[in-house]
């Protein structure tokens, strides 16, 4: 029997802070068990160690008798901050953004995923490849001269800047076959719809049910999905769109990881219709709507006609139902409640995507948008 690898994870943030739940989740879709959690009231991180000494030694020596080798801090760092803390730790140590960029590297099966998330992992990487180089010179005596630490800095630098250029290249190559494809769709008068949620919301359970195609699989965990899957879907006049299922998305996702996985969420930007599916049983769900809401704004994705899919309507509870659609009708999103699922509610959601995409194209429907034939919500 294998021995679980063990991680202690620092926060500033109180215990049961949605954003420390979430942390302890990222973990345990990665394969760690988390040993403990050390938190420190600060009103901001120490500049220099994020935690203060005395709380980096108490980590060192809880994390020795645990068995733990990793020091998740819940936060970002800076490189100043992990290089001293690790020191003072003894620890590996990551940050949310590193974790999260561990799962998806974990996650990456197809090339494309595997080629995005390295080129985000060497853009993460360079900030600190910078401290370690300032480092570095520092024995290389007096002015004029270079030390042969900064030298291998260099090289080390060289290396990733290359590396960084060739998928690039690779990249953009995807980007203009993906471009080449939107436009033939739109010639041949096709239409998508471009999945979007929370991760784990059950967008890839919902592709599979309205395709009926078994082959769409997902999974019970944090970024099953890293690579776009388009299916064919009818709606009830008969007409068959495209329904595009990609990456899911979590508060503070690492700029780097939108960045080159840019040629992926480029279909989100480009689709007749975004069809957001939020997990009506999660406690979070309001702040995870604010997270899609967010997101689409970066992704230049927001004016496109959107429904909002109230998913797992078999699950959640009554009152908090209620609250999210009292948020949803007052942001004038066209709502439908229902179950990926057991497939309640979906004949009701494919009706309002219908009538979506047959609705001009503007911007965010008005408060009320929910009126004129589109269903507000199936009974739950």
């Amino acid at each position: 029997m294998t021995t679980p690898r063990r991680a202690v994870l620092a926060s500033l943030v109180p215990e049961g802070d949605p954003a420390l739940l979430e942390l302890e989740a990222l973990l345990g879709n990665l394969g760690y068990e988390v040993a403990g959690t050390v938190f420190q009231k600060r009103a901001a991180p120490d500049p220099s160690g994020f935690l203060g000494q005395g709380k980096a030694e108490e980590i060192r020596l809880f994390a020795q008798a645990q068995g733990a080798r990793i020091l998740v801090v819940e936060g970002e760092l800076s490189p100043t901050q992990r290089r001293i803390l690790g020191e003072r730790t003894k620890l590996e140590v990551w940050d949310r953004p590193y974790l999260i960029m561990k799962i998806f590297e974990a996650r990456a099966v197809t090339a494309e995923a595997k080629w995005q998330v390295q080129l985000a992992a060497y853009r993460y990487e360079i900030p600190f490849l910078k401290g370690l180089g300032r480092q570095m010179s520092r024995p290389g005596g007096g002015i004029g001269t270079r030390g042969p630490g900064e030298t291998e800095f260099e090289r080390h630098r060289r290396k990733i800047e290359r590396r960084i250029g060739a998928i690039e290249e690779k990249l953009r190559e995807v980007r203009r076959r993906r471009k080449e494809r939107r436009e033939r769709r739109r010639k041949e008068g096709r239409r998508l719809v471009a999945l979007v949620g929370y991760t784990n919301s059950g967008k890839t359970t919902l592709l599979r049910r309205l395709s009926g195609d078994p082959k769409v699989q997902g999974a019970d965990r944090l970024f099953a999905t890293l690579d776009t899957t388009s299916r064919s879907v009818l709606l009830p006049s008969g007409q068959r769109v495209l329904f595009t299922d990609t990456v899911g998305f979590i508060r503070r996702l690492p700029p780097q990881l939108v960045a080159a996985f840019r040629a992926t969420l480029e279909e989100t930007r480009d689709a007749d219709l975004i069809l957001v599916v939020l997990d009506g049983a999660d406690p979070q769900v309001e702040a995870h709507y604010e997270v899609v809401l967010e997101t689409l704004e970066a992704l230049e994705a927001a004016q496109v006609p959107r429904v909002v899919l109230l998913n797992k309507a078999d699950l959640s509870a009554a009152e908090a139902s209620e609250d999210c659609l009292s948020l949803l009708r007052a942001r004038g999103e066209r709502i439908v409640s229902g179950s990926a699922s057991t497939g309640e509610g979906l004949e009701a959601l494919l009706e309002a995507v219908e009538n979506r995409l047959d609705e001009p194209r503007g911007g965010p429907p008005e408060p009320g948008g929910e009126e004129g034939g589109i269903p507000a919500c199936s009974p739950a």
